[in-house]
């Protein structure tokens, strides 16, 4: 199983994201979506999970979700400091027990084991800026976990 990982697109979808994520079976995104119109766009390509974002105002997309997929347990939610949690971050972890939380907010990739979870940041997929790296990932759901960082 393949699983196309994006954040902080800031309503841009880049036009070479149905090829990138071409055979994935699931997207999650982890917030600063944009317009809803955006999260359709994603559907065309596979279903989709995706949580607010410190920018967005959706009334039907929640803070977090807490996915199965593959056989694995997904925590997403928009901001996270992987190696400071928040007391309530901590609580829904405790609660959940995921085996990946994706963030985003940082608009820097990332991917760490810390204490037995895999956390990654996909990074910033949205307007093309001056200096500033984009990218999305993919996420193999295989024996091992692999994460393949995609530059945009």
């Amino acid at each position: 199983m393949k699983l196309g990982l994006i954040s902080d697109t800031h309503g841009f979808l880049d036009p070479r994201l149905p090829k990138l994520f071409r055979g994935v079976d699931h997207i999650l995104h982890a917030g600063d979506i944009g317009p809803d119109r955006l999260l359709a766009q994603l559907e065309s390509i596979a279903p989709v999970t995706a949580v607010l974002g410190n920018t967005d105002s959706s009334n039907w997309i929640n803070l977090t979700e807490t996915p199965t997929l593959g056989g694995r347990k997904f925590l997403i939610h928009h901001i996270v400091s992987p190696r400071s949690l928040t007391a309530e971050l901590e609580a829904q972890i405790k609660l959940a027990q995921p085996n990946v939380i994706l963030f985003g907010h940082t608009h820097r990739r990332f991917e760490e084991t810390i204490n037995g979870v895999l956390f990654i940041n996909p990074g910033y997929s949205g307007q093309p800026k001056q200096g500033v790296e984009r990218s999305v990932a993919v996420l193999h759901l295989e024996k091992m976990l692999r994460v393949e960082f995609i530059s945009l």
